[in-house]
């Protein structure tokens, strides 16, 4: 099946459904696989199976079942099969898929010029084994052997597929001998993201600008760590660096629940620019003044406002997100109020000195971290988010105290849901003004900063390090880039309206 299209009819080459076949839906579980014995899958397994398997589940359901990838990464390593996976196991799933979203489109460019005919859709399970297979042999660098022949496993383990093991196998030999590989080339880039998203990027900002975008939102992000004191001693503890932004950076690897000051509540994962947001309201330390944050989960907002002192009411329409909120602020040892409720017409029949609105959006800007994104998100999605996120902000301003300051950020870069969704509320509500945001402020470079005086980040830019850093000692370097973010702060005026 090509990627981001749906296929109905043809077959593939040299791979004609076996008579009397029947059509079975791919279903929650990814498509069904051989009964296995009673003794772990882990240990039954050949080596490196299973976190292929989790890898082409983990695809399946991204590019053919419409789910996160966040969702179906914690499906699958909640689910029995994969119980006895070791970390560098799921680790390595991980990878696979994550690669395999980002380069989703070019990848499939590449198996189409060796297939006669497109898939069926019927065999979307074989269709992420071929996706899943091209990008440990043409990115990641996996040994052929092991790439190849834990493919053609896989697609024998699939349901009805088992007759595919020879295209399989012929298609991505016929990758291995033709030396076909990926590059970092800008129009191998550009073809990694659907149409409307790269001709946007290009029409607000630029083309050199929309391709560093693209370019940035390929690579690994970073492991972020807000913490709640001294990011220049815990750069030390952890082998990091401190950004300027207070964020300590680490080169990703390994579990996070390993790391020292996980157990002990030291720090939480947070973006660099995701932290802006709470950081730009400028809590005095212990100020103890009342700040809503609206749509507060995941919470790491919620946390480091907390962390600074101030009394939080975190609201969210999630309950289960609510629920992981309390989870982090109790290991954290914080504490907030949590209220589940629909943001857009919550009224709790009072107002705040504060209020940061962290709006529902296409999150264009973190790509880096939901390779997922660029297939999930259609252009017709903003409009309607910034329908949403002009009720959001519409309610949002009656919770603000007379004097009072309402943060407005969202993770997209699409203009609709920042510059022009700031400048239609300030229309519409003239008791607020532009509190412009200084270079200097939190760490802010003056690069990122508009006209307006909103901060935009984009996934290319990186934070400079704080003075006294210590260095990082992998050799590789500082991982470069943050979210893309939209940041707007807004003071409401102290006189009667």
């Amino acid at each position: 099946m090509r990627v981001g299209q749906e296929r109905t009819g043809a077959n593939a080459k040299s791979g004609k459904p076996a008579k009397n076949s029947r059509r079975r839906p791919i279903g929650p579980r990814y498509g069904a696989h051989r009964s296995k014995p009673a003794q772990s899958a882990a240990a039954t397994a050949p080596v490196g199976l299973l976190p292929r398997e989790l890898a082409v589940d983990l695809v399946t359901a991204v590019l053919h079942q419409g789910h996160a990838l966040d969702e179906a990464i914690a499906r699958g390593f909640a689910s029995a099969r994969y119980a006895d996976l070791e970390a560098r196991d799921r680790a390595l799933a991980r990878q696979i898929a994550a690669t395999t979203l980002r380069y989703a489109r070019p990848l499939q460019a590449l198996l189409d010029q060796r297939l006669d005919k497109p898939l069926h859709q019927r065999y979307a399970r074989v269709s992420a084994i071929l996706l899943s297979a091209a990008a440990q042999l043409c990115r990641i660098g996996t040994p052929p052997h092991a790439a190849i022949s834990l493919a053609v496993e896989q697609t024998r383990l699939a349901r009805g597929a088992r007759h595919l093991d020879k295209l399989v196998n012929a298609v991505l030999r016929g990758l291995v001998r033709d030396a076909v590989s990926l590059s970092d080339e800008p129009a191998t880039v550009r073809s990694a993201f659907p149409g409307w998203m790269w001709r946007r990027w290009v029409q607000n900002f630029s083309e050199d600008t929309a391709q560093a975008i693209a370019a940035a939102s390929l690579n690994e992000a970073a492991l972020d760590l807000t913490v709640k004191s001294d990011p220049l001693v815990w750069a030390e503890r952890l082998g990091g660096v401190a950004l300027a932004t207070g964020t300590v950076r680490l080169v990703a690897g390994g579990r996070i629940e390993d790391l020292e000051g996980f157990a002990t509540g030291a720090w939480w994962v947070q973006d660099a620019a995701a932290a802006l947001p709470a950081r730009l309201l400028n809590v005095p330390a212990d100020s103890a003044i009342e700040i809503a944050d609206l749509c507060a989960a995941p919470g790491g907002k919620t946390t480091l406002l907390a962390a600074n002192g101030a009394r939080v009411t975190a609201v969210d329409v999630s309950a289960d997100r609510l629920s992981r909120l309390s989870s982090n602020l109790e290991r954290l040892g914080l504490s907030a109020e949590l209220i589940e409720a629909d943001v857009a017409t919550w009224s709790p029949g009072r107002q705040f000195d504060a209020v940061l609105l962290d709006a529902p959006c296409t999150a264009t800007g973190t790509i880096r971290r939901h390779p997922d994104i660029p297939h999930l998100k259609r252009e017709g999605d903003i409009v309607g988010l910034a329908d949403l996120q002009a009720k959001l902000l519409s309610n949002a301003a009656r919770l603000v105290r007379p004097g009072g300051q309402l943060v407005y950020c969202t993770c997209s870069l699409e203009p609709e849901e920042g510059e022009a969704q700031v400048a239609a509320f300030l229309e519409e509500h003239r008791e607020f003004e532009v509190s412009a945001i200084k270079a200097g402020e939190s760490g802010v470079e003056a690069h990122w900063i508009t006209s307006e005086g909103y901060v935009r980040t984009l996934p290319g830019f990186t934070p400079a390090l704080m003075q006294n850093s210590p260095a990082l000692r992998d050799t590789a370097g500082v991982p470069q880039g943050m979210d893309g973010f939209f940041i707007a702060r807004l003071q409401r005026s102290r006189n009667p309206e």
